[in-house]
């Protein structure tokens, strides 16, 4: 027992000098999905403005598969020690428990949360010779047309998800198809008449009358405006999805502080704002102790609306 608490004793005592001294090496920034798409474009945008904060070099590995959860575990597994961080956001840490039934670790326990990166929107769009318009123009074409179909880019994607929303609290009926990564240019050939993108995909299309926007699945944006959420439409449901930047479980707190402080000063920069907004993100800082909280009730409320729609990752 006394030989426990002296090392406990020792290993408090040695945070302060920890937290001094870190980073004295490069830190690995862990990007659960593969190289050159959207989430990896932030990954390495925070990993350059993170080196800058903390005069270290904040490097970029790649582990994607199983929709972010591969890389996830890799951080899970990493020494609590702050040279292993990592970028999650609603596939890692919200959907992935619901969707899959083997997930090797808990997206609640088995994490630091740094802080929240952001929230991105889900736009609900349809090629222009569709004749909605918004929800209540949907709602309605869907009495007379029971076998419409809704495209997303994958079985258990957020795009699935916001579909089932539609059919859970508007009283639709459509059904779900996942195009992958040809959903756009399913969108754009008629194939599918209506569906799930993401907003830094919508922008341009809507903007230049290619596809018509109906929705947000999520909060409104300025850069799509005038296209109201489900909730200004009469759709009782207001979530948000949050990027958000991890360490492993039982990291130091003194290490946790200094990468929330290079986080939120990141943030904080109007270039990396820019840029965030360009890639669909609308950079918002919260504390880490704020975001968990969070993912513990969007888990919730993600994993209902899953059960009844019996949504599994395929």
């Amino acid at each position: 027992m006394k030989i426990w608490m002296s090392a406990s004793l020792l290993a408090l005592a040695s945070w302060p000098a920890l937290a001094q001294d870190y980073p004295s090496r490069p830190v690995r920034l862990i990007a659960p999905y593969a190289a050159g798409n959207g989430a990896d474009v932030i990954a390495r945008l925070l990993a350059d403005g993170l080196g800058k904060q903390l005069k270290q070099t904040v490097y970029v590995e790649n582990r994607s598969g199983a929709s972010g959860a591969i890389g996830t575990q890799v951080l899970a597994a990493a020494a609590p020690d702050g040279y292993s961080i990592s970028l999650g956001g609603m596939t890692t840490h919200t959907l992935a428990p619901i969707v899959l039934p083997k997930l090797a670790y808990d997206p609640v326990k088995d994490f630091s949360v740094i802080g929240r990166v952001g929230v991105s929107s889900i736009v609900l769009v349809a090629h222009n010779s569709f004749p909605a318009n918004n929800i209540k123009e949907l709602k309605a074409l869907t009495k007379s047309r029971p076998d419409l179909q809704y495209g997303s880019w994958g079985q258990g994607s957020t795009g699935h998800f916001c579909g089932e929303v539609l059919n859970q609290k508007a009283g639709m009926k459509m059904t779900h198809m996942s195009f992958g990564a040809q959903i756009l240019q399913s969108l754009l050939g008629g194939h599918v008449e209506v569906g799930f993108i993401d907003l830094a995909s919508a922008v341009p299309l809507v903007k230049t009358g290619k596809l018509k926007a109906l929705a947000m699945c999520t909060r409104t944006s300025p850069s799509l405006p005038g296209v109201a959420s489900y909730a200004e439409q009469g759709i009782a449901f207001d979530q948000d999805l949050s990027w958000a930047m991890y360490a492993p479980a039982k990291t130091p707190k003194p290490v946790m502080d200094k990468l929330a402080e290079a986080l939120k000063v990141t943030l904080a920069d109007p270039a990396v704002v820019e840029r965030l907004k360009a890639l669909g993100t609308q950079a918002e800082f919260l504390p880490g102790s704020q975001q968990a909280e969070i993912t513990r009730k969007d888990i919730a409320v993600w994993r209902k609306i899953g059960e009844e729609a019996k949504v599994k990752f395929e």
